[in-house]
């Protein structure tokens, strides 16, 4: 059983950084053209975007129980 939560927790540690690194991907693209700091600004996630942060979210709360979860079985 500790040999499955262990696989659980590798494959998601990675596929939650994938999701960050695609999150933080298109961050500052803006800033970097234009010189305006556009980390003031309030733009609202839509389409693929929340569905990302969705599952960046949902991947961080598996991830904790998965942890939670070693420390009993091990």
């Amino acid at each position: 059983m500790k040999t499955y939560f262990e696989i659980g927790l590798v494959l998601t540690s990675i596929a939650l950084i994938v999701s960050v690194i695609l999150q933080s991907k298109g961050a500052g693209l803006g800033s970097g053209l234009t010189g305006v700091d556009s980390g003031s600004v309030f733009t609202a996630r839509r389409g693929i975007e929340k569905t990302l942060f969705n599952t960046t979210i949902g991947l961080s709360v598996l991830f904790f129980i998965l942890a939670i979860a070693m420390l009993f079985v091990g």
